[in-house]
């Protein structure tokens, strides 16, 4: 049987995993766009933290004809809605949201042009664009247009006349198929400005390649920095608790502190570098992750350099890298630190060990002296109360041969009590003895 006569509906398959099509179809979730030149992108990517689905969700029904805006349009964290000329695209991840607005570029906003005004021909609204919940942590405006590159040095010339003058940092992607240029500089709108050159008959998805690679690459830019700052505030406290550290230390090999004092000192140090570790050990992380990233995104623009410009990837990696040079070094610092803690504490811990097993020892042998002491007490006891109850018996025994001898009897009653003494001795330690016998059985 062929497989193009097998039944329909035939299961060849064990069942399917539960997050099979998921997974499978996760390639597929954030499609890249299709841009057709010339064209604008204003992109904004806000932190989302705090900011729920309903309310990104809330926020998208405000354009036009999106009033009934299902909730569940949004459950894959993707959606791009499309009008007649332009297109809105919603991504949202795990510490950002994006919003791109894709539209046609105007004729002003050309090569030839100088500070072109591309905030006046926004198809969304000023409101609704400033209205977008969330904090901006990356604004941008993109321009993808036509342009001629085999003449570099007049292409270079009209690339910065297009930014107004100024440094210009440029690159051709692709080894050569388009340039692309920024200054890296926000603007007194607020957003910063790219320039994407494709020569004619570039298609609608490679553009939209390009665009999407350069979008990405500077909101990870910018994510992966946000590690630095807080890198610049523990580096005080770091320097302190690892002096105090010290100190404790010095205090624990000279021995001038009592166990107690460095206990609660290093006590109230470890819950510090605990403390930092839990706030910020995730930006740390996510740091290294968004510089990977970075680097991945750069490795896909496959830059060529342009000469007398630094491409982006130099002008980017030559600030990035110190940057995230300072985050490794600080996360490797306050992970070293809580080593050291551990180590210093597993240390006071030991002393303390050694002392407490030195006390139990002393405790012990002041236990065996006790006891020796309260055997020897015992056996004196002992021998006095052999002697106490020998000393009644006899006396008893002298009663009775004094009453024989009132009796009638031959008996010197004093005689027969004296020489009765040794045998009632020994009688009274053998019931002494018998009866430590059967209590020692007894345990």
């Amino acid at each position: 049987m062929s497989f193009s006569t097998l039944p329909a509906g035939l299961n060849l398959l064990p069942p399917n995993d539960l997050l099979r099509t998921t997974l499978h179809n996760e390639v597929h979730a954030r499609p890249s766009a299709r841009v057709r030149l010339p064209a604008l992108i204003t992109y904004v990517a806000v932190l989302n933290a705090g900011i729920s689905q309903e309310a990104e969700c809330e926020h998208l029904r405000r354009l036009p004809g999106q009033q009934a805006l299902a909730l569940d349009s949004l459950q894959n964290n993707f959606l791009r809605l499309r009008w007649d000329g332009y297109t809105v695209k919603w991504e949202r991840h795990t510490e950002f949201t994006r919003y791109s607005i894709v539209q046609a570029l105007s004729e002003g906003a050309l090569l030839g042009a100088s500070k072109p005004d591309l905030l006046s021909a926004l198809v969304v609204s000023p409101g609704w664009l400033s209205s977008i919940p969330g904090a901006t942590v990356a604004a941008i405006q993109m321009a993808l247009l036509q342009g001629d590159l085999t003449d570099e040095r007049t292409l270079m010339a009209q690339a910065q006349h297009w930014f107004g003058g100024g440094t210009v940092v440029a690159s051709q992607l692709g080894h050569g198929h388009s340039w692309a240029a920024t200054q890296f500089r926000i603007g007194p709108d607020g957003f910063e400005r790219m320039l994407v050159i494709a020569p004619p008959g570039t298609t609608e998805t490679r553009a939209g390649r390009i665009s999407q690679r350069l979008l990405e690459l500077e909101t990870y830019r910018l994510m992966a920095l946000r590690g630095l700052p807080v890198a610049k505030t523990l580096a005080p406290m770091l320097a302190q608790a690892e002096q105090a550290l010290a100190e404790i230390t010095a205090r624990l090999e000279h021995k001038s502190a009592s166990d107690q004092e460095l206990l609660d000192t290093l006590v109230s140090l470890a819950a510090r570098v605990e403390r930092a570790t839990a706030e910020h050990i995730y930006r740390f992380s996510a740091t290294r992750a968004y510089d990977t990233l970075v680097g991945q995104r750069l490795v896909e623009l496959r830059e060529k350099a342009i000469p007398g410009t630094q491409t982006l990837g130099e002008f980017m990696q030559r600030r990035l890298s110190p940057a995230i040079a300072t985050v490794a070094a600080t996360a490797q610092r306050l992970a070293s630190l809580s080593e050291r803690v551990a180590r210093t504490s597993a240390l006071l811990r030991t002393r303390v060990d050694i002392a407490t097993e030195v006390q139990n020892q002393q405790l012990l042998e002041k236990l065996t002296r006790g006891q020796d002491l309260q055997l020897r007490l015992q056996s004196t006891v002992e021998g006095l109360s052999i002697a106490a109850i020998s000393y009644y018996v006899v006396s008893l025994l002298l009663y009775v041969g004094k009453a024989l001898k009132g009796m009638g009897v031959p008996l010197n009653p004093e005689m027969a009590a004296g020489a009765s003494i040794p045998l009632v001795l020994w009688a009274v330690w053998r019931t002494t003895k018998r009866i430590h016998e059967k209590l020692h059985a007894g345990h």
